[in-house]
């Protein structure tokens, strides 16, 4: 019999927990689910709905005050990874679910932040984790709303039942409008990048960099 575990979610945003891992979250309710938002926590409408969210997972979390203006001026990584250590409620998890350091979509430094210091923190051994996923989503440089790369290590499909719920605390208890950007982006599949140790994360973030910059440098 499978051991219920300890995971947790580390994203930028209230909502981003739901709208690229909401499908894991709501498929594994018998493990314990830490969310940690790095933003927001002086939102007077966003971290209420994201209490009333935490609740309606039955899990646990708490949110950061990262500056996220909109002008998204760059943070030095120790400030993000600081955030992320201060935060959490310990450092050792079965699992960790954030963002990808090179978002899910055209473009989100915050994202990127949040995806590259958890990678960070994990190789300098300041947390731990027996896997670390990464959202897999692109929106092919703005031409159409995030969506699941197939070619990821792990994209599937979600359950209608399951779907339909995710897409209700987005619509219904974070009340995005059904004609707005999150609403029309949730989501049907979702993908993960998926590691095992922090060697190989970091290895693979410098390949993908590296590929970045020589694509950019040709444009």
């Amino acid at each position: 019999m499978e051991l219920n575990k300890n995971n947790a979610v580390i994203v930028a945003h209230p909502d981003d927990e739901t709208l690229w891992c909401g499908g894991e979250i709501l498929m594994h309710t018998n493990d314990h689910w830490f969310v940690a938002s790095l933003c927001r926590i002086n939102d007077p409408d966003r971290a209420p709905k994201f209490r009333k969210v935490l609740a309606n997972y039955k899990a646990d979390g708490v949110m950061g005050d990262l500056d996220d203006g909109p002008e998204q001026v760059p943070l030095k990584p120790k400030e993000v990874e600081d955030a992320i250590l201060d935060l959490l409620p310990q450092k050792n998890y079965d699992l960790i679910i954030t963002h990808s350091p090179f978002g899910e979509y055209t473009r989100h430094l915050r994202h990127e932040e949040v995806g590259n210091a958890v990678i960070y923190l994990w190789h300098k051994q300041k947390i731990s984790t027996n896997a670390l996923w990464l959202f897999a989503y692109e929106d092919g440089t703005k031409a159409y709303h995030p969506r699941a790369i197939e070619e990821a290590d792990f994209c599937k499909k979600l359950p209608l039942k399951i779907w339909l719920e995710k897409y209700r605390i987005i619509t219904e208890i974070y009340g995005f409008e059904k004609s707005g950007f999150e609403a029309k982006t949730t989501p049907e599949k979702e993908a993960f990048w998926q590691f095992k140790n922090a060697e190989t994360a970091l290895k693979w973030l410098d390949i993908k960099q590296t590929r970045e910059n020589s694509l950019t440098h040709n444009l």
